[in-house]
């Protein structure tokens, strides 16, 4: 039988903070940035695996701070206003020629008494900052960890994934799924996208045996 023809629709991904599921993997990560004020020098730094809701979080921060949200990997020319907080994203992945722009902004916020909220998959201590000077005070900011999803986040995260594709999965599918993959967030990705397409390309409803049959096929 020949595959049905299948497209790659954008997936529509909610970011408010009534999308975001808090169970103990994250809860730290959730209550400090509910209180930005208990931030010591006013600096955080969340870390965690690819796909555990740091951007979520950083977008909720931005909502409730109305603070300036950048990539670290594409930072601007300029400093921003004195007077916003900021919030910078996949500090891991900081380009060498703009520490001195990171290490600006760092002294700007401080002075101001401004906020200043990151997000990268590791410690401070792993990232490349060649300038001694940045690499000291992101190592000395306030760090907290998103940890790999227990059963009750891994399920909510399932749900998730699948609504952000119009999936509405039986509950008996999720429950299924939850023992059978690796325990972590890109796990998790990758067995939605997995069976999305399956479901398609077969022309089949999105459910257990439809599961299975994609769990059994997957090489050890």
């Amino acid at each position: 039988m020949s595959q049905q023809l299948t497209f790659d629709w954008p997936v529509g991904v909610a970011l408010g903070a009534e999308d975001f599921f808090v169970s103990a993997a994250n809860a730290q990560a959730y209550a400090m940035l509910q209180a930005p004020a208990s931030w010591p020098d006013r600096k955080l730094i969340i870390t965690g695996p690819a796909g555990s809701g740091k951007s979520h979080l950083a977008r909720v921060a931005q909502a409730q701070m109305n603070a300036l949200r950048l990539d670290a990997a594409a930072l601007p020319d300029t400093l921003p206003d004195a007077d916003t907080d900021v919030i910078v994203e996949d500090m891991d992945h900081l380009p060498a020629t703009a520490n001195e722009f990171m290490f600006h902004l760092h002294n700007q916020l401080r002075h101001a008494g401004r906020h200043l909220l990151m997000t990268a998959q590791s410690a401070p201590s792993r990232w490349a900052l060649p300038l001694p000077d940045l690499a000291s005070r992101m190592q000395a900011t306030t760090t907290v960890r998103i940890d790999d999803p227990d059963d009750a986040l891994l399920s909510a995260l399932i749900m998730k994934l699948m609504a952000d594709r119009q999936i509405m999965p039986p509950a008996s599918l999720v429950s299924y799924l939850v023992p059978r993959i690796e325990r972590s967030y890109a796990a998790a990705a990758q067995v939605v996208a997995d069976l999305d397409a399956a479901s398609m390309a077969q022309g089949r409803p999105l459910n257990r045996a439809l599961a299975a049959g994609l769990l059994d096929n997957r090489t050890p």
